[in-house]
């Protein structure tokens, strides 16, 4: 497996919206390698998801995994999960405002409104079709992947610049309050 580089923000690339992939490619080796390299360089890299737009491959795939990550310790363990071709339904008005960081965005953070129901229509690495409910913290995570897919960033549904900080300032001043929310809302939706 290789690990890919990740693309940061100010490259065009990350701006482009994905192409879907031909669910009959799914199971080629070509795709199946991309993918082995995408969930690698996720793990490598300590991110809770990763987007081929990242790693600067315009298809709609993204991997998704929690597993005591240092990065993110607060968020609840995901088990590994490859979205392929994915579509996201927001099941109702209920949001999060979910401070966010990004492997294309590093060393920064800010707050993002996020919808904490959402329905996941997509296909899994072996063209299987996936269509679940997500909710809570899974949901956010899931939805700042597929803005990647779309050529969007986290800074780009940023509704308030006060909210951008460094990691640093994050820990210092803002980690603890945002932990607490996160735990009240992963007590009410299980995730």
């Amino acid at each position: 497996m290789t690990i890919l580089p990740i693309a940061t923000i100010g490259h065009p690339e990350l701006r482009i919206r994905a192409s879907e992939v031909d669910p009959s490619q799914i199971k080629s080796p070509e795709i199946q390698t991309f993918i082995d390299d995408l969930v690698e360089t996720m793990r490598h890299a300590n991110g809770a998801g990763l987007a081929a737009t990242q790693v600067l491959r315009h298809q709609r795939i993204c991997a998704v995994e929690v597993n005591k990550n240092p990065r993110y310790p607060y968020k609840p363990q995901v088990p590994l999960t490859i979205l392929i071709n994915p579509v996201l339904t927001p099941l109702d008005d209920d949001m999060f405002e979910n401070n966010e960081g990004c492997l294309s965005v590093p060393g920064f953070r800010g707050n993002v409104w996020r919808h904490t129901s959402i329905r996941v229509e997509a296909l899994d690495r072996n063209g299987n079709k996936i269509d679940e409910i997500i909710r809570g913290m899974t949901a956010c995570t899931y939805q700042h992947e597929v803005d990647h897919l779309d050529g969007l960033l986290f800074m780009d549904k940023v509704k308030d610049s006060k909210t951008f900080t460094t990691w640093d300032s994050f820990d210092k001043f803002h980690h603890h309050d945002f932990v607490i929310r996160v735990k009240d809302l992963v007590a009410k939706f299980g995730s």
